[in-house]
């Protein structure tokens, strides 16, 4: 036996380096062997010849010669089946796993591998976006996710606002606070996820929808693939919230939502996909557009894990509540008869559901339609002897034939949920809603309206302490619906993440005058300390050239600049700076020449940080952090 056959039949003895009819994968093991990968290390020397060849001995150890290996693998005549060859010199992967690996259909774009930069504002929608690389620029990554320092601690209640001292938590440790986090949402994601990981219900979120006309306070214009990565950062990590039994509702329209699926099947995986519901938007937006109006939004709803997931029934309408027709000493029912009366029904099928019964006068009933055709019964018999005994079964003579019926009772039963959701307040009265709170000002453009959340919320199968996640807060619907739940019997908690200004002036706000209203609840509003953040914070609001001169200064000295910016600035730098300010649209061009000095990695202080004198954080916010964070 040749070596390189011996070798072959090594490798193929590793059910990771086989595709599903026992071809070698030798982009699966070229990247393993980059990864110096134990197991494939271990395979090799298993065997005496390959030890010999593949490994050196040094100081009793042994080196795995990694180039020498991959060298020899990657040569032409390695696998002597051109056509193998081939196959397998290409491949994406998903999850380290190749597309003939999965036997699944993936999307793929531009930077899919990538974590996208912080600052996605509309401020910023004109700016180049910054992409780290998962493999290349991992410790990039690790610093943007490591968790952050928080700071403003304060606890607001029906009776005001108040200095934080402590965390309410559960026998098993577990923080029970309703929360509002200030601060980008990916950042807050990752900063939140150890305590909260496993512990979501529910998360609900409406983000931007990239179709670049509406009102939505986020950059709402992404490039097509930037959006893309921008979704799956967020999604990725908002998956590890969801307990087993938890789900994700994602608002959308029909211009990302075939793309947005794709994603989400990769993510949440295609088997947890419970469906798509389309929800009326009251009125009809864009009728004098060309082609077609929109009439509704979308719902992308997946379960963390489908065998665990039950979608709730929802209360019986007004409407529902006429087919109960009949009534006895058990309250209101309708008849359903026993007898399925679908073509599809066929005794051939089915004929352990063919069987007689007797009818009130001692004869023996079949499924038999009037016609002749042979159906089936909706019970197995031992289910029907059950209603029988139960007084559940009624009978109707019908063309001189009796028919049994199936009582069915009003009280306590619920219907299955549509994927039409026509029921729900419109978004211009939601729109009237908001307003109605802020004494008739309009506050924020186009909310959700809370019949929405509170709908999502019942179908959803949220109980009473359970967690609802928001990590795209915008006015603060789900809070709010949250809070009104109470009126319905359920004491629910919310976490909210919200990075623009009006976090302050209208999420918070809203959510201070609902619990006001309800005279029930209260929450814990805090920030991630502001790094380079503050700097972002303070250009935006800038309004001449002189402010902006010293905002460079500061951050010359104070923040985190790129890699490659000069952190000293030049006289003739500064005398270029001002006559850009003269041109038109001088001070946008400024503050946008600023923002790109500012490493956009360093938005915020790291926990690990909190001692570091320079970023001077409080004796009281340290302890806080410390009662947050607990042992993190």
């Amino acid at each position: 036996m040749s070596f390189y056959t011996k070798l072959t039949d090594l490798l193929k003895t590793n059910p990771n380096f086989v595709d599903d009819e026992g071809e070698l994968l030798l982009a699966a093991v070229q990247d393993r062997a980059w990864k110096l990968d134990h197991d494939l290390i271990r395979l090799l020397l298993s065997d005496d010849e390959m030890k010999e060849k593949f490994f050196d001995v040094v100081d009793s150890s042994l080196l795995f010669k990694t180039n020498t290996f991959i060298e020899y693998i990657s040569q032409k005549n390695f696998l002597d089946n051109s056509y193998t060859r081939f196959r397998n010199r290409i491949g994406l992967t998903i999850d380290g796993k190749y597309l003939s690996e999965r036997g699944e259909v993936a999307l793929a774009w531009a930077y899919k591998d990538c974590v996208l930069e912080g600052g996605q504002t509309r401020e910023e929608e004109k700016r180049k976006e910054i992409f780290f690389n998962e493999v290349l620029a991992q410790d990039e990554i690790n610093r943007m996710s490591d968790p952050k320092v928080l700071t403003n601690f304060t606890r607001y209640t029906t009776t005001g606002a108040q200095p934080v001292k402590e965390f309410k938590r559960d026998e098993n440790g577990v923080i029970q606070e309703n929360l509002i986090i200030k601060g980008n949402n990916l950042i807050a994601l990752h900063t939140l996820k150890e305590q909260f990981r496993g512990k979501v219900k529910l998360i609900y979120i409406d983000p931007p929808y990239n179709t670049g006309n509406d009102s939505f306070g986020y950059n709402d214009n992404f490039n097509h693939s930037t959006w893309l990565t921008f979704m799956k950062n967020r999604l990725e990590v908002a998956k590890d919230f969801l307990s087993p039994n938890g789900s994700i509702f994602i608002s959308c329209d029909d211009n990302e939502q075939a793309y947005l699926k794709i994603v989400c099947d990769e993510i949440f995986n295609r088997k947890n996909y419970v469906g798509l519901i389309s929800v009326a938007k009251g009125t009809t937006t864009g009728q004098d557009a060309k082609l077609l109006g929109s009439s509704v939004d979308f719902l992308l709803v997946y379960a963390k894990d489908i065998q665990y997931f039950v979608l709730q029934g929802l209360p019986l309408s007004d409407k529902d509540l006429q087919r109960f027709t009949g009534e006895d000493s058990r309250g209101k029912y309708s008849l359903l008869q026993l007898r399925k009366t679908g073509s599809n029904d066929r005794r051939q099928d089915r004929p352990n559901l063919y069987y007689s019964i007797t009818a009130p006068d001692g004869s023996n009933v079949f499924p038999i339609g009037p016609t002749g055709y042979e159906s089936t019964w909706r019970f197995y018999p031992e289910t029907y002897k059950k209603f029988e005994s139960k007084g559940l079964i009624e009978w109707k003579i019908r063309d001189g034939h009796y028919v049994p019926y199936v009582k069915y009772y009003a009280e306590g039963r619920t219907k299955s949920v549509s994927n039409l959701w026509n029921d729900i307040e419109g978004n211009k009265k939601a729109t009237h809603t908001l307003k109605s709170l802020f004494d008739g000002e309009k506050a924020f453009a186009n909310p959700k309206p809370v019949g929405l959340i509170k709908k999502i919320i019942k179908v959803a199968g949220v109980s009473n302490d359970e967690y609802v996640l928001d990590f795209f807060a915008g006015s603060g619907t789900t809070a709010h619906a949250a809070v009104e739940m109470k009126n319905e019997g359920l004491e629910i908690k919310f976490i909210l993440c919200e990075q623009l200004k009006y976090v302050d002036t209208v999420t918070k706000e809203r959510v201070v005058k609902s619990i006001e209203k309800e005279q029930f609840g209260d929450f814990i509003y805090c920030e991630l300390m502001k790094y380079n953040q503050s700097f972002i914070d303070r250009i935006q609001d800038a309004e001449n050239t002189g402010e902006l001169l010293q905002i460079w200064q500061d951050m010359t000295d104070n923040s985190f600049l790129n890699w490659y910016v000069n952190p000293k600035v030049p006289e003739d730098a500064i005398n270029d700076f001002i006559e850009i300010g003269n041109e038109e649209n001088g001070l946008v061009k400024q503050k946008k020449l600023l923002m790109e000095l500012l490493d956009k990695n360093q938005l915020y202080v790291n926990l690990s940080e909190i001692d570091d004198a320079k970023f001077n954080v409080s004796d009281v916010d340290k302890r806080l952090n410390k009662a947050f964070y607990g042992e993190i």
